[in-house]
């Protein structure tokens, strides 16, 4: 694999059930490659009440991609699903982004699993 091919070090697929946008992200994301991650994120997105992010092949997030994920929170319940890898969840928990998502063990049960209140 050409690691210098931003492009095939990642992969975004992206599709809507109802409205709740189901994001799987594979792959490692940082500033090089994540226009895919923000368009499939886009908090302005007509119609979307959730976003369901299934990170269970995800190997590598920056700043910029946590950055994605987060501003996909301010204004959506943000799930993640499936096993979250251990590096990933590393940084959720020592930034504290671990608190702006819930998660759900399947990406099944993450688009109707129930949320708590959002913080106003």
């Amino acid at each position: 694999m050409d690691t210098h091919n931003a492009e095939a070090r990642s992969r975004v697929e992206a599709r809507s059930e109802g409205d709740v946008r189901i994001v799987v992200m594979a792959g490692e994301f940082d500033m090089d490659n994540v226009a895919d991650l923000r368009a499939a994120l886009d908090p302005a997105a007509p119609g979307v009440a959730r976003f369901v992010l299934d990170v269970a092949e995800v190997t590598f997030v920056d700043s910029t991609a946590l950055s994605i994920m987060l501003q996909a929170a301010l204004d959506h319940p943000v799930v993640l699903a499936g096993t979250v890898p251990r590096r990933l969840a590393r940084l959720l928990e020592i930034t504290g982004a671990d608190l702006a998502f819930a998660t759900a063990p399947t990406v099944a049960e993450a688009t109707h699993t129930p949320l708590p209140p959002r913080q106003g």
